[in-house]
């Protein structure tokens, strides 16, 4: 008997496959006209749906990245509507101006912010509608609506004991005014806020039912690739297209200004097509960068960075003669790697554009396209999809506007697909920085830090797409982690010096501070043991300011059983706040030969406001295995103009052999609510490079480890 040609994925789709209901009540509004006026973004049509049966359909606004939004917006709403939470199904939200993360003020999800701008809006959402589906009750009954108790997905009137389901109730409620004042719940009341609670994007991913960008299919659509000229500003000269259309299955070869873009019937015909070719590139002008002569520049400028982006007291009078004590460090640029290969999908024909794929901003892409397609941007509709690892990389418009412009010169819709290799050698890189940081104390073995200058380099993020935030020379981004040191610094100055090459930068997990916050914390780590004091002390008594942060950094202490490691094992730590969000991490590992076995990373986080534990603790885990992937490996080298590395194996992400076991302190304080998905990434590399300190004496400067010799056993 012949098996069926049934692939994995097509397996777990049939399994799963599941019908769908009848829906009525509150609806979803479609994408706005082009002229109309804006849309109430508090107007809960825009956010709920509820059948007939009860089921509840929550919009989700931001883009899932893997960090939970798809559970945790959802719970804001169902925890004030009062619904079954058993009945709540999640759904991406289109992209309209309805949806915008209103800490941005347009869709996008970036910088920790999902839940930041979220938290009070989702849960007034809730809350509104439950007042609404109360008083469709009331109505019906012919009763006050104070005698009318919402729970579970009914509407109870409490005298008679009469209940009716919310779906009964949606239709009249969604015809009625809103009401002007809604009383959110107390946080002693919440059912779901606070409570681990499965994902619900999590069933639909495991049987292979999710879109993801990669995934997106239309009528008559071509599949492409391309090849991009290898060094940075260099363009396309001219390329032959007979060897790829040569290629059986290749239907176009579209150039563009910097790369050649193939297409045909499937990824595989296209990536051969794009191998067949010889393009000739114009190389930029001038000597090719090298990295090495990059890391120079960079190191030089920090020493004479004048910029200054925070001062304190008088820095400079107490940062002279013999008693100041300084050291350089460094750290290179860092690529992206998402795990789903960068792609998009457009169609562009008939005067409009129509695009698919995974996107953190989807809401600014028509905007940045209008210009290359020469279309107004109300005529060109952009659907985001499930997103398989962003870290900052999806905030980028190029391929989208690559199969755009590949879509128009055929006419016909294209899915573009970047392989591997073009992925790591043409990112938007975590920059490259340099840093000296000096530090003067106050008299007495036990005595303080009395002032600190930290001088910083590296390559503006802001300068290309976000010009007006970069003020005086200084780029927020580039000394984000510095400017908010959290000890107590009588005097105290951060200076900075913008240093722009043809390597393009970008955002990524972390970005800023995961660089700052290794120099800083390491910094500090080094001038304990000039004082000869505990680290973890040492911060504290430097934190007397700073009551939240010292309870977080005791609570670590406790929990990581600080200076008990047993024999042979050391530990090392850091703490940061970032994203509203106190972080401080703790590594136990031991070394052989070099050979460093991670023990245990415990990391304790205050965000504020817990809206779902399980969630926090993975993200806690996925940022600290990010951060120690790179701080172990991670490193983009630059020769003769290019990226040297090329795919996973010389740009290596951790093996599940290598990942420690995790500890998670959840110490939510009741302050306002802080961002949780990058907050372990930046204090895992001090935390790292302190403990081997503390175990080898060897002050590690410069990352990844991998150029001192050690490795992960």
């Amino acid at each position: 008997m012949n098996a069926p040609a049934v692939n994995r994925r097509q397996f777990l789709q049939a399994a799963g496959a599941v019908s769908a209901g009848l829906v009525l009540g509150f609806r979803i509004p479609v994408v706005q006209a082009a002229g109309a006026p804006a849309r109430d973004p508090d107007d809960v049509n825009a956010w709920l749906r509820i059948a007939t049966d009860g089921e509840v359909t929550i919009m989700v606004p931001s883009a899932e990245l893997g960090q939970g939004v798809t559970t945790s917006a959802p719970m804001l709403v169902a925890e004030e509507l009062e619904c079954d939470w058993t009945r709540v199904r999640a759904e991406l939200a289109p992209t309209d101006p309805v949806y915008a993360n209103r800490i941005f003020k347009v869709q996008a999800t970036s910088s920790s912010t999902s839940a930041r701008w979220s938290f009070e809006p989702l849960r007034r959402i809730g809350a509104t509608a439950r007042e609404m589906l109360r008083e469709a009750a009331a109505q019906t009954w012919k009763v006050p609506v104070a005698e009318c108790l919402a729970s579970q997905g009914l509407v109870r009137h409490t005298p008679s004991g009469r209940t009716l389901g919310y779906g009964e109730l949606a239709a009249r409620a969604a015809a009625l005014p809103r009401p002007a004042n809604v009383v959110l719940k107390e946080p002693r009341d919440w059912k779901l806020i606070g409570h681990s609670i499965d994902r619900l994007d999590i069933p639909e991913k495991t049987r292979g039912a999710a879109t993801f960008g990669v995934d997106v299919k239309r009528e008559g659509m071509l599949i492409g690739t391309i090849v991009a000229c290898p060094a940075f500003g260099g363009k396309l000269a001219k390329v032959d297209a007979k060897p790829a259309l040569a290629v059986r299955g290749v239907k176009h070869v579209v150039p563009l200004h910097d790369a050649v873009i193939v297409l045909g019937d499937s990824y595989w015909t296209a990536r051969q097509g794009v191998l067949a070719l010889e393009p000739e590139w114009r190389m930029p002008d001038g000597t090719p960068l090298d990295g090495d002569a990059l890391m120079q520049g960079y190191r030089e400028a920090a020493r004479n960075a004048t910029a200054e982006a925070r001062r304190v007291g008088n820095p400079d009078q107490h940062l002279q003669g013999e008693t100041v004590y300084s050291a350089e460090y460094e750290v290179p640029y860092l690529a992206h790697a998402t795990m789903e290969p960068m792609n998009a999908t457009a169609d562009v024909r008939g005067g409009k554009a129509e695009l698919w794929g995974p996107t953190q901003v989807c809401g600014e892409i028509a905007e940045r396209l209008a210009p290359a397609l020469g279309l107004p941007a109300d005529r060109i509709t952009v659907h985001s999809t499930l997103v398989g690892g962003g870290f900052g990389r999806r905030e980028e418009f190029d391929v989208f506007t690559q199969a755009a412009l590949a879509s128009k010169a055929v006419g016909r819709p294209v899915k573009l697909i970047w392989s591997r290799e073009e992925d790591i050698r043409h990112d938007f890189y975590r920059p490259a920085a340099a840093a000296r940081l000096s530090a003067t104390m106050a008299p007495g073995k036990d005595g303080n830090i009395l002032a600190l200058e930290a001088r910083l380099s590296c390559s503006s993020i802001y300068i290309r797409n976000f010009t007006d935030r970069v003020k005086g020379g200084i780029d927020p981004k580039s000394v984000e982690g510095a400017v908010d040191l959290i000890y107590d610094l009588p005097h105290f100055a951060v200076r900075y010096a913008m240093v722009n090459t043809a390597i393009p930068v970008g955002f990524w997990r972390g970005v800023g501070y995961t660089q700052n916050t290794f120099f800083a914390e390491s910094f500090i780590d080094e001038l304990a043991a000039r004082q000869q004091r505990d680290p973890l002390q040492f911060r504290l008594a430097m934190l007397a300011s700073r009551p939240r942060h010292a309870t977080l950094l005791r609570r670590l202490g406790e929990q990581a059983g600080w200076g008990k490691a047993a024999a042979g094992r050391f530990q090392g730590l850091a703490i940061t706040e970032a994203w509203g969000s106190l972080c401080a991490t703790m590594v136990e590992l031991s070394v052989k030969d070099k050979q460093i076995t991670l023990h245990r990373i415990v990391n304790a986080i205050d965000c504020g406001t817990v809206i779902n534990p399980a969630t926090v603790e993975r993200q806690l885990e996925g940022a600290s295995i990010w951060g120690l992937t790179a701080a172990m490996s991670g490193d983009i080298t630059i020769r003769d103009g290019a990226v040297q590395q090329s795919n996973f194996h010389d740009y290596p992400l951790l093996y599940l052999s290598q990942v420690p076991p995790f500890e998670a302190v959840l110490a939510p304080s009741g302050e306002r609510i802080g961002g949780v998905g990058e907050s372990a990434v930046p204090t895992l590399a001090p935390a790292l490079a302190n403990a081997l300190f503390a175990a080898t004496g060897e002050r590690i400067r410069s990352l990844p480890l991998s150029r001192h010799g050690y490795e992960l056993v």
